[in-house]
């Protein structure tokens, strides 16, 4: 068998971060990682992806309103709601349960895990985060367009030694997303990325998922 390669070891090493630093990311790094990203290929070269990055007071400041609006509004999603259910939802539940037992929260303890899953809106203490957005008119090959660039952005992170994190929940209150960054009626918000230096002493940093067996996903059709 061949070393593994450096897109394998990347692939092999990434996880989602859900603490981080406080410490920005210098301003040369972060221009190098969004470069590396804008190489993403895109359906006829469209490059739908418009991105509003936040660092400093930007991100405790949205960090704030995004947590007090979640509190007091129902979930508005421009891509629409995700309903999990069969193979879904049992992978859903699997990550769920184990983040919570790598943070010591028992199932049956509600609050514990409400406090969890509001961390997503303060961007798990991230230094920076990016709101990812695209072209309505482009339908749903821009909202797969963003997911590859997105993809792009987090190994990219990866190879320049930051903890990142691809973030759905933020795109859960579109409405308030929309009018905090006054973004026009014809960009939908597809997802952030939090990302900054990892808090590794924190346990929920060493929390990992699985991943189905390849004979669940792929269909070979030889004949």
């Amino acid at each position: 068998m061949t070393p593994e390669t450096e897109l394998e070891q990347l692939l092999a090493a990434r996880y989602s971060c859900r603490a981080f630093r406080p410490d920005p990311v210098p301003d040369q790094l972060v221009d190098r990682l969004f470069a590396t990203a804008q190489r993403t290929p895109s359906w006829c070269n469209t490059q739908p992806w418009q991105v509003h990055l936040l660092g400093g007071e930007a991100t405790a400041r949205f960090a704030k309103e995004l947590g007090e609006h979640v509190v007091a509004h129902e979930q508005v999603a421009d891509l629409g709601l995700p309903a999990y259910e069969g193979i879904h939802a049992d992978r859903r539940r699997e990550a769920g349960y184990g983040l919570y037992s790598a943070l010591g929260i028992a199932r049956e303890d509600r609050a514990a895990r409400s406090d969890q899953m509001a961390r997503n809106f303060s961007f798990f203490g991230a230094p920076h985060c990016a709101v990812v957005t695209t072209g309505r008119d482009l339908g749903t090959y821009g909202a797969v367009d963003c997911g590859g660039y997105v993809n792009t952005l987090m190994l990219g992170a990866q190879a320049l030694g930051l903890g990142v994190i691809a973030q759905g929940a933020v795109a859960m209150y579109s409405d308030f997303v929309r009018g905090w960054l006054d973004l026009p009626e014809d960009r939908l918000v597809v997802c952030a990325v939090s990302f900054g230096y990892a808090d590794e002493n924190d346990p929920v940093n060493a929390f990992r998922t699985t991943r189905a067996d390849l004979g669940d996903v792929l269909h070979r059709l030889d004949g």
